[in-house]
C-alpha cells in the first residue's frame, strides 16, 4: 500500500495484492507459461479527477534476480470487485483471456472521480518459474507511473496530477 498527498493534504492510495495462480497455462499452440494474477486497486480522494493510462511498452522483460526468466505483462479490462477478491485467480477468466490477447499490446485508460475507487488485474506470464517469492505493484515515481516486478522496475505511464508526494 502506498499513500500520496498533495500540496493540501489530500491523498491518492494505491493499494497491490499478493499473486494468485503460480500456476500453468498452455498456449492455444502449446507452449507452456507459468502465471500470475494480481490486483491494483486506486483510491482517489483528491477534489480532481485521477487520469490513469498505464502501458507495457515492451513485448517482454527479464527479472535479473532469476536470470533467463522472461516475463510479459497483461492488463485485462475487466473490473475488480470486492466480490472478486476471494475467488480463484481473483475472479479472472485467465485463459479465456490470454488465449484470445496472448499477442496483444496491454493498455489501461481509466479516470477515477473524487472520493471514488476502481480496481484492475496484472497478469504476469513467465517462460518458467521464479527464485523465490513473486512480488508485484504499482506505484509513483516524480509523476510517472511505475510497476515492480521483484527487482525489476517497469515504466509504464503518466498521470495528471503531477503534485503527488509519497506520504512519509
Amino acid at each position: 500500500k502506498f499513500d500520496y498527498v498533495d500540496s493540501i493534504g489530500q491523498k491518492l492510495i494505491i493499494e497491490n495484492s499478493y499473486p494468485r495462480g503460480g500456476l500453468r497455462y498452455t498456449d492455444p499452440l502449446g507452449e507452456e507459461y507459468v502465471y500470475a494474477v494480481f490486483w491494483t486497486r486506486i483510491t482517489n480522494e483528491t477534489n480532481n479527477p485521477f487520469e490513469l493510462k498505464m502501458e507495457f511498452f515492451e513485448d517482454s522483460y527479464e527479472l535479473p534476480s532469476s536470470p533467463g526468466r522472461i516475463f510479459k505483462l497483461f492488463i485485462p479490462s475487466d473490473t475488480l470487485t470486492l466480490e472478486k477478491e476471494q475467488l480463484f485467480n481473483y475472479g479472472l477468466d485467465l485463459e479465456k483471456y490470454l488465449d484470445n490477447n496472448l499477442s496483444e499490446h496491454s493498455v489501461l485508460q481509466r479516470v477515477i472521480n473524487p472520493n471514488s475507487s476502481s480496481g484492475f488485474y496484472v497478469v504476469t506470464l513467465f517462460n518458467q518459474g521464479v527464485n523465490g517469492t513473486l512480488r508485484t505493484g504499482l506505484k509513483i515515481n516524480d509523476g510517472k507511473l511505475s510497476y515492480q516486478v521483484n527487482d525489476r522496475s517497469i515504466d509504464c505511464g503518466e498521470i495528471n496530477l503531477k503534485l503527488l508526494k509519497a506520504k512519509e
